[in-house]
């Protein structure tokens, strides 16, 4: 029978019970699954962290656990580190071979670009299909200089993950995102007032741009939302 565990032993929680030898097996055990992870992530090829594709992804978490265990438990043999290493790397090797030959395999695992903004109006369907909300995108458009939607002639979510932007030449009037909404919400405006009449307005929920007229309806023509604000251009275009 065991014997019980002493609470706050402070040898056993730094030290553990494990011979002192032990923890120059430990070493030789880090060196030994290091350098065989090494070796097979080399012969595999790999890119940085901000370009991991999905299977490289998985590789990593899967690789830790295998790597991880077998550093420093010793009822965890080598050859069955080594073993799961190798099949985990074997797996990513076929995968990057199947996504290399067939367009649907690669669509299947590493998904698809999707289109998030055309001419200053965003796709709101790709919003819900990714689970991406506007302050996300927003956030990654004042990151890239971004201060209205005019200013977006096209904008692509990536397979990885990220966003693409590419700059309206010249910039249009568009739906303002600078200042951040949480710091500063866009003025709404009613364009059957005086003060929205002849006034260019933008969706607050899309970006779609109208020409605020007396008998122009309050329902915007693209995603059907009811609060607009002044269309704005960045204040170094205002002559």
């Amino acid at each position: 029978m065991n014997d019980p565990v002493v609470p706050f032993d402070l040898t056993r929680m730094f030290f553990g019970t494990d011979p002192t030898l032990f923890y120059l097996e430990i070493v030789f055990r880090i060196c030994a699954v290091y350098a065989y992870a090494l070796l097979l992530i080399r012969w595999i090829g790999g890119r940085s962290i901000a370009q991991m594709s999905t299977v490289e992804f998985l590789l990593v978490i899967a690789l830790g656990s295998a790597v991880g265990d077998a550093m420093f438990y010793p009822e965890v043999p080598l050859l069955h580190a080594f073993l799961v290493i190798t099949g985990v790397v074997g797996i990513n090797k076929i995968l990057d071979l199947l996504i290399f030959r067939y367009r649907s395999v690669e669509k299947l695992i590493d998904g698809v670009t999707t289109e998030v903004i055309r001419d200053g109006v965003i796709n709101l369907q790709t919003l819900r299909d990714n689970k991406i909300g506007k302050s996300e995108l927003f956030e990654n458009l004042r990151e890239h200089g971004y201060v209205n939607l005019g200013q977006v002639r096209k904008a692509y979510l990536e397979s990885s993950g990220r966003f693409s932007f590419f700059r309206a030449r010249p910039s249009r009037p568009g739906l303002p995102i600078e200042p951040a909404w949480d710091v500063f919400t866009p003025e709404i405006c009613d364009w059957t007032s005086e003060a929205g009449k002849n006034t260019l307005l933008a969706c607050c929920n899309c970006g779609t741009l109208v020409e605020a007229a007396a008998n122009t309806p309050d329902v915007c023509p693209h995603c059907s939302a009811t609060v607009w604000t002044a269309g704005r251009l960045p204040e170094r275009d205002v002559q």
